[in-house]
């Protein structure tokens, strides 16, 4: 199934006149559709507070030759209606504005092969642009663990997190998608050419903004709902306190997407936005991929082990058998009466703890009496 031509024709038009995430716009479109409003615009009517001084551009845009000029480049349009279309970004329709951004994309254009109804199963990573050596490499072996789950990792393909997100999955041999702020077809920032590249042959790069467009700080606020709406949940891998990032996990938590936060140390100013997200309970902290898999996951799939130390033999005995093992000399031997006396436990219960210590090899016996066996000391 797919929309009829003419409405994607419509929002086409639509895509290359309206700015990324114009709330008040966008709604107009949800509500009546993108051919209503285009002939609308074109005959100069008001539609619901809408500025018509707008049909004289609209006039001139051929999206036809758009869409062909995009399918040359290998960016394809997906629009409402198509069974491509990510049934998430609807809940954008219900979500309160974000710094005067919001609402669902009149359609997004796609570069490669990877569908976007095929990444229900997904998670954003976002964070720092600057970030450390620690941010990096926790951002690579989080993303790394739920692509190899099967989960599609979603970012902005930026410096650090982002960057480092997108190569964990690769090199996890699983998906990945960016989501742009320019035109699918540009390369932002060009340093990472190599790996949008790579993307765009493998997986899939994912724009609002149309073929050719430019990236603008508002398109980047823009952006950020997407990538939060795209997927099942969002971890923030370190975020200073006005980082951009930030931005995302705000929109996680208005779409009701799970919400996680990697804590860094508490010195670390990158950090400290993600420590205030899990202060004020937020964001649900988060150290390792199983426990990212277990948030994202159905009720009893993906259930993360309770971390605990090393089980040592002395955690296999019974208290008493503790208590005795406690009272055995390390370096001279001892009579039974002697550890009864040292751990209050009376004459014949000691002798039976002893043996069976000493058949764990806890404790070494001597004509002398007991001692304490070398492995024991821990």
């Amino acid at each position: 199934m797919s929309a009829p031509e003419v409405e994607r024709l419509a929002r086409a038009a639509l895509s290359r006149l309206l700015e990324p995430g114009t709330l008040k716009h966008l709604r107009v479109v949800d509500q009546l559709g993108a051919q209503v409003v285009c002939e609308a615009l074109l005959a100069e009517r008001e539609i619901d507070g809408l500025r018509t001084d707008v049909a004289e551009r609209l006039a001139g845009i051929d999206p036809a030759r758009e869409l062909e000029d995009a399918a040359r480049k290998g960016v394809r349009f997906v629009v409402p209606g198509d069974d491509e279309w990510p049934a998430g970004l609807e809940d954008l329709a219900a979500a309160e504005p974000v710094q005067e951004r919001g609402g669902v994309p009149v359609g997004l254009w796609v570069r490669g092969p990877l569908r976007l109804d095929e990444i229900a199963r997904s998670v954003a990573m976002v964070g720092s642009r600057s970030a450390t050596t620690y941010g990096t490499a926790i951002a690579r072996e989080l993303a790394g663990e739920a692509a190899r789950a099967g989960q599609v990792v979603v970012s902005g393909a930026a410096f650090g997190v982002d960057q480092a997100a997108h190569r964990g999955a690769i090199a996890a041999e699983g998906r990945s998608v960016a989501v742009l702020a320019c035109g699918a077809d540009r390369v932002y920032p060009e340093a990472h050419r190599d790996l949008v590249e790579h993307l765009a042959r493998e997986h899939a790069v994912v724009s609002e903004t149309p073929p050719a467009g430019a990236p603008t700080r508002l398109r980047f606020l823009s952006r950020n709902r997407l990538i939060a709406a795209l997927t099942r949940g969002t971890v923030v891998v370190e975020a200073a306190a006005r980082s951009g990032a930030l931005n995302t996990a705000n929109w996680a938590g208005r779409l009701n997407r799970v919400l996680m936060g990697v804590p860094g140390p508490v010195t670390s100013a990158p950090s400290q936005g993600v420590h205030a997200l899990i202060r004020v309970g937020a964001a649900t902290l988060v150290t390792t991929g199983a426990e990212v898999l277990e948030l994202l996951g159905e009720a009893g799939e993906h259930l993360a082990e309770p971390p605990r130390g090393r089980t040592r033999p002395r955690d296999r005995l019974s208290v008493r058998q503790q208590q005795v093992l406690d009272a055995v000399p390390v370096r001279r031997d001892a009579g039974a009466d002697s550890i009864a006396r040292a751990s209050g436990i009376g004459l014949i219960e000691v002798s039976t703890a002893l043996h069976a210590l000493l058949r764990q090899g806890m404790v070494e016996q001597s004509e002398f009496g007991w001692r304490l066996a070398a492995h024991a000391h821990t």
